[in-house]
């Protein structure tokens, strides 16, 4: 017997295989990659989360498809910013569904706990996702952590599942889910709550402004909006400056043809993109607000590239100075 498990790293995910595992299933933890999960590449860790409960870890990359048909006309709406949460995590159960036959699969797990958030993981809101991923009447998605509050499902009327090894806990206290991991000797694992950048409300603010500016958003100006300060020039150019090496390591992989890469010249400084079709004006001012996060001198010219453009220009008096020309993202 075989199981998929929707797999977000974090304790509850891994306690609902590790329920399974230890029931002599094999679990293969699937984390659907809508591309804003987080700004680092947590992949390697999570394949040891995986380990440690005993499954095989897979990454199923729906970038593309969760922006065409989610994220910008979610049925249920959004929770309190940019957040589809209904919409995508039924879109995640009716993509592990469809991949049942490939894995050799007969149901599907989740950590799910009822209550526990207030968006996606209330009784109607469960109700909603199953719906979503076309499961309603088919009971193939099993949810360990609160399995005994719900009806059973066709792995536990079937026998495939151990109904009374599975848990009944509902609300947002962890006691039972922390005690757990102690008796498992889980000693790494994601804290809760976090995980989905569409969830905070200064990444919301820099999608809206690209959707604002662009005439279509794409899987590539995810990676953008996840690294940088950034900034709205006066004439509509996007400007993004590093804020540290991380930043910079990051904007450095970037391929995007809506920009250009824009760094001092010979001097040390940030890393930065800024967007293909900038004015000249908005060019001199981004070259100018560039050289103010170097140690360029204040009182005379440096050169700043653009592209394969040389700009040079004087820097501005100091980094508040520059803030106040610009709403920054």
């Amino acid at each position: 017997m075989k199981a998929l498990a929707l797999f977000s790293g974090g304790l509850d995910s891994m306690l609902s295989i590790k329920l399974i595992t230890d029931q002599g299933i094999d679990v293969t933890a699937l984390y659907i990659d809508t591309g804003f999960g987080g700004s680092k590449d947590k992949s390697e860790i999570m394949r040891k989360r995986a380990a440690t409960v005993g499954a095989d870890f897979e990454i199923i990359n729906i970038k593309e498809q969760f922006i065409n048909e989610i994220l910008f006309d979610p049925k249920y709406g959004y929770g309190k910013n940019f957040n589809p949460c209904i919409d995508c995590h039924g879109n995640m159960f009716k993509i592990a569904k469809e991949l049942l036959p490939k894995y050799g699969a007969s149901f599907i797990i989740t950590g799910e706990v009822i209550g526990q958030r207030p968006m996606s993981q209330r009784v109607d809101a469960i109700k909603s996702v199953t719906k979503l991923a076309g499961d309603e009447e088919g009971g193939l998605i099993l949810r360990p952590m609160s399995a005994k509050l719900m009806e059973p499902t066709i792995p536990e009327k079937k026998g495939w599942v151990d109904r009374e090894k599975l848990l009944g806990i509902s609300g947002r206290n962890r006691e039972v889910q922390l005690k757990l991991a102690k008796e498992y000797g889980f000693e790494e694992y994601e804290s809760p709550g976090g995980g989905c950048l569409l969830t905070e409300a200064a990444f919301e603010q820099k999608l809206r402004d690209v959707i604002a500016h662009d005439e279509k958003f794409t899987v590539a100006d995810i990676n953008v909006l996840k690294t940088g300060r950034h900034l709205r020039l006066p004439e509509g150019a996007k400007l993004v400056i590093g804020r540290n090496q991380d930043d910079n390591e990051m904007i450095k992989k970037i391929r995007n043809d809506k920009y250009l890469f824009a760094k001092a010249n010979d001097i040390a400084g940030p890393l930065c993109l800024i967007s293909k079709n900038a004015t000249d004006a908005d060019k001199t001012l981004a070259a100018k607000l560039i050289l103010t996060y170097t140690k360029a001198p204040k009182d005379k010219e440096s050169n700043v590239i653009i592209g394969d453009e040389g700009i040079s220009v004087v820097p501005f008096e100091n980094k508040s100075a520059a803030h106040g020309f610009f709403v920054v993202k």
